[in-house]
């Protein structure tokens, strides 16, 4: 992973926290970035399919 992929968000902090909040739970904001590296973690890996693939597009059995 780049440094800067690393810093970027793909999780929408607010709209997890509100599927939570539904369950009458709550939501540590650590647990909001280990969220964030399990979805970085997981297009990284799609990526690398992807292109060990020699494909251009990723598709949901890369994921």
């Amino acid at each position: 992973m780049s440094s800067t992929s690393e810093n970027q968000s793909f999780v929408v902090g607010s709209r997890v926290r509100a599927y939570v909040s539904q369950q009458d739970l709550k939501l540590s904001d650590e647990t909001l970035e280990a969220i964030n590296r399990r979805v970085h973690e997981m297009i990284d890996r799609a990526i690398e399919r992807t292109r060990a693939n020699k494909r251009l597009t990723i598709r949901p059995h890369d994921l």
